[in-house]
């Protein structure tokens, strides 16, 4: 008998039994993740019903394949730039829920005499919500389009960065086990140094590749170079210190600024797909029952501290934000639960071995708990906002608007601000740079001069020229470049100010010096040091046109990579007018829909629900201010602004599909190649193909017919039937064989 691998016997029990359940919860419309997490229990050594793995080190590598994935993903839905424009309120929405369910959570840990460390991953477990959970609730319930959702997406997105640095601070945590203030900082600033620079690396390096490459590839060598992506940035983040699942989010988020993204994420769902089940169900494999039946009453505590706590800090937050008391309510309690960044965290302390047992199979039920209660949370939104409504005095209520429409005025910002912002960034932004480009050329050119190629002095001559080579442009940035160039202008207009600038501008002069005598001092002795700083210093000024013109082209081809995929849903979806309650939001148009083919005017979308249609996007055409003669085609994309309540309305009326005569809803008929013999008692015979009706009965096509051993391909609609003919028709079976049913009743009587 061959003998096969526990691994290939392990993986078929998992995959069998998530098959399984996924099908189950599909069927009751539960979500899969819940499924996998039962499929695991079912599976894992716990339960002894079914069969049990044999060998959980192989299936623990998988799931780390599998979270590596699930963040690669993620990440190719995060974007920067999507960062930058989910704008201040959901950013303060997420930091105030983050803060507030950390402290719950230690708490909770404190108060039910769990240990420190405990305490601390269970208030990092608690203060991430779940982003698949979410966005499915959203799709079910019908309310993307209402404005909180689009609060929600960019807090998800603000709380998926923060999980990243969360992970960062409690390894570091777990390692030293104890609250080192320098140590956090030191990780802080190490996990910001390196963020930039991959990003600024990867902007300027992965789209140009991509876009060179684009014309050798296909989907399948898209789909490897993207996995080769990115298990080369998890093997540097490997090596750097950082875990690997922070490469996969980076890598990811690089990848989400090309061009490339939506076929890349499209090509990578299926291997997400496969390895994410694989993760969640290696959670379940985890679970105890027994331990969570002992650990009943903890697991309820938890579960009422997330749901209330979530839902009251994000409203708090909105409130804050100046969202509107309906926004922040609906926004509150959308998020009250626990999903895929807290397994990884809990994931994370089982590794290190600084939590106990009990936690993570209490941190899955506690998920598994919220998960059930979301969308009963969400359709709770309304009454609870107007029950709140109705208990707030009327002062307050005022009060809360009137707060809510002055934060969406529009605000000036000052010539010293744009200023000020601009030499912080390219302070910031081109230090990171230098330093990089300094420690890369000590730690590894200059050994392999020295070794290699020139040893001694000279080694180190060469490999300082070389540096200076690469750190010139940005050199001449952080000294000269002036990316507020009218601003500061304005500001020398007035004489009082002058000193200022100038101190600014020698200020950034003083840091590029030390930049090169910090390069300098890595070769050679501090007199050569400052002999060699003076000499670079004036040969910079010498060859300062030039290296401006380097120094542009490097910054051209960056903005022209960061700006190859520009995100217009994401920045059109946070105008907003809130004295209104409106707000601008996309609709697709599906081939089904009842509105293709038909125009603005003949659909009377304003008079019936009450919106403006603003503007169409068609393939690379965008229809600005359509016409009331303008006609809708499939996969055009509707830009509409109104109410909550009228996209609503609307939202049901573009989803309502075009049902045939005679057709089934929702159901897809069989189409084929079918045959009708012609015989000598056919009601078909010595008829022409126009007057015998089978098209408008079969409502199929003839596309053939055999007569006397020769073929006629396509024949003409005047052609008569004779007998014998045999006719060959594209259409629905059943119907094909009514008509042939009703060819013999027509003859009957005769």
């Amino acid at each position: 008998m061959t003998h096969l691998p526990h691994l290939v016997t392990d993986l078929g029990l998992i995959l069998g039994a998530a098959g399984i359940t996924t099908l189950l919860f599909k069927k009751l419309k539960q979500p899969l993740v819940l499924g996998y997490i039962i499929a695991g229990l079912l599976v894992g050594p716990h339960v002894a019903l079914f069969p049990t793995i044999m060998e959980m080190e192989n299936i623990t590598i998988w799931a780390e394949i599998g979270v590596i994935f699930l963040l690669f993903s993620l990440g190719l839905e995060f974007s920067f730039k999507k960062l930058v424009k989910v704008g201040g309120a959901s950013s303060v929405m997420a930091l105030i829920e983050v803060v507030v369910m950390l402290l719950l959570g230690y708490l909770a840990g404190q108060i039910l005499g769990w240990s420190t460390m405990d305490s601390i991953f269970l208030g990092g477990i608690l203060s991430i919500s779940s982003t698949t959970i979410i966005i499915r609730a959203f799709d079910e319930l019908g309310v993307k389009s209402q404005r909180f959702a689009s609060l929600v997406f960019g807090v998800l997105i603000v709380e998926d960065l923060v999980a990243i640095l969360l992970m960062v601070l409690l390894s570091t945590l777990a390692v030293s086990q104890q609250f080192a203030g320098s140590e956090m900082l030191a990780a802080v600033l190490k996990l910001a140094f390196f963020l930039l620079l991959w990003f600024l690396g990867g902007i300027f390096l992965i789209p140009t590749f991509l876009r060179k490459a684009s014309k050798l590839m296909n989907d399948e060598t898209l789909l490897i170079v993207s996995l080769a992506l990115c298990l080369l940035m998890v093997i540097l983040a490997a090596q750097v210190g950082f875990s690997p699942a922070l490469g996969a989010f980076i890598m990811g988020s690089i990848l989400a600024e090309t061009t490339k993204a939506e076929k890349i994420e499209h090509l990578i769902s299926s291997v997400k797909d496969l390895f994410g089940a694989i993760f969640f169900v290696s959670v379940g494999i985890l679970i105890n029952p027994a331990m969570i039946v002992t650990y009943a009453g903890p697991i309820a505590l938890i579960t009422v501290v997330t749901l209330v706590g979530k839902a009251v800090s994000i409203t708090a937050g909105g409130l804050i934000s100046g969202q509107g008391l309906k926004t922040s309510i609906q926004s509150g309690m959308s998020v009250s639960q626990i999903g895929e960044f807290s397994f990884i965290i809990a994931t994370l302390g089982v590794t290190l071995n600084v939590t106990s047992d009990f936690l993570y199979p209490v941190a899955v039920a506690v998920s598994a708990i919220t998960t059930f209660t979301t969308p009963y949370m969400i359709q709770l939104a309304e009454p609870l906002y107007r029950a709140t409504e109705r208990m707030l005095p009327e002062k307050w209520l005022k009060s809360l608007n009137e707060y809510s429409s002055g934060t969406q005025t529009i605000s000036t910002t000052s010539d010293w601000k744009l200023v000020l912002k601009s030499y912080m960034i390219n302070l910031v932004v081109y230090s990171v740079i230098i330093i990089s480009i300094v420690l890369l050329s000590a730690r590894y050119l200059n050994p392999l001069i020295t070794q290699h190629l020139v040893d001694g002095n000279l080694g180190n001559v060469v490999t300082t020229a070389i540096t200076l080579i690469f750190m010139a442009p940005f050199l001449w940035a952080l000294a000269v470049h002036h990316p507020q160039q009218e601003a500061q202008g304005r500001i020398w207009a007035n004489r009082n100010y002058r000193s200022l600038i100038i101190v600014l501008e020698f200020g950034r002069i003083a840091v590029a010096i030390l930049f090169i005598w910090f390069l300098l001092n890595q070769f050679f002795s501090v007199q050569l040091a400052i002999l060699g700083g003076l000499l670079i210093t004036t040969l910079m000024v010498v060859f300062s046109k030039r290296i401006q013109r380097f120094y542009i082209r490097i910054e051209n081809r960056f903005v022209r990579n960061l700006n190859a995929r520009e995100i217009h849903e994401a920045a059109k979806m946070h105008h907003t007018l809130t004295p209104w309650n409106v707000h601008l939001t996309s609709f697709d148009v599906t081939p089904e829909s009842v509105v293709v083919g038909k125009s603005l005017l003949e659909l009377q979308v304003r008079e019936k629900y009450g919106i403006n249609v603003a503007v169409i996007e068609r393939g690379n055409r965008t229809i600005l201010a359509p016409t009331r003669n303008e006609l809708l085609f499939p996969k055009d994309k509707l830009y509409v602004f109104g109410s909550d309540e009228q996209m609503e309305a609307f939202r049901q009326f573009i989803q309502t599909s075009v049902v045939l005569p005679d057709e089934v809803e929702g159901q897809k008929e069989d189409i084929r190649l079918q045959k009708l013999q012609v015989k000598s008692d056919s009601a078909l015979l010595h008829k022409s193909i126009r007057h015998s009706g089978v098209r408008e009965k079969t409502r199929g096509l003839i596309v053939g017919i055999e007569r006397k051993g020769q073929r006629i391909l396509n024949p003409d609609s005047e052609l008569h039937f004779e007998e014998g003919d045999i006719v060959w028709i594209v259409g629905v079976p059943r119907r094909i064989k009514q008509l042939e049913e009703t060819l013999v009743n027509e003859v009957a009587p005769l």
